[in-house]
């Protein structure tokens, strides 16, 4: 098939990426047609099929994408000190790595029920690695009477939707630096797990 001239698949495709993805933040997957993306991109809906099979192959790549990047960027951190201070880094973490992204972190959390189940089952494994990383700090923090949780999966579901939280109010140049609110949430995450 002919591609549509002036489009260029090193160009196109990552377009369709990011129109897809502030498509589907704005106004929710189920609501976006191919047809629209295509519009807002510049090509016809006919050129899209040139790059994904279909529109679920899209929601999954933007979400796969989120995740493996997250993990990678998890896995080149160099964490050290005792429990206490890797469950800090973890915060600074998470809050830095998606302050920046409220596209990407709205569609990673809204739009899991609108995955095809065999898409789910992927996303989820990734999304599990990443709560194992956070519930292995906790654990490592009862075990050093560190942190005093009674359920470290409960308390790593608990954190991460916390954290996760800031990209719902957080505008850069508002009251708040991104240091302050690092700071202000470690403090919040710390006493959450801290022993009575």
């Amino acid at each position: 098939m002919a591609r549509t001239q002036g489009s260029h698949s090193d160009i196109t495709g990552p377009r369709i990426n990011a129109v897809a993805l502030r498509l589907f933040a704005q106004h929710g997957y189920a609501a976006v047609s191919m047809r629209q993306i295509a519009r807002e991109v510049g090509v016809q809906a006919g050129a899209l099929y040139n790059y994904t099979p279909d529109k679920q192959s899209l929601l999954f790549r933007l979400m796969k994408t989120h995740m493996t990047e997250l993990l990678s960027a998890w896995r080149e951190l160099d964490l050290s000190g005792d429990a206490r201070e890797r469950l800090k880094q973890f915060v600074q973490f998470h809050i830095r790595f998606h302050l920046n992204r409220p596209d990407e972190v709205f569609i990673a959390y809204m739009e899991l029920r609108n995955l095809t189940p065999g898409n789910f089952t992927e996303i989820e494994q990734l999304r599990g690695e990443y709560e194992n990383a956070l519930e292995m700090i906790l654990k490592a923090g009862v075990d050093e009477s560190v942190f005093a949780v009674p359920d470290t999966k409960i308390a790593t579901l608990g954190v991460i939707a916390m954290l996760t939280g800031v990209n719902t109010w957080y505008r850069s140049g508002g009251r708040l630096s991104q240091a302050e609110v690092e700071t202000i949430y470690w403090d919040m995450v710390r006493k959450a797990v801290a022993p009575d």
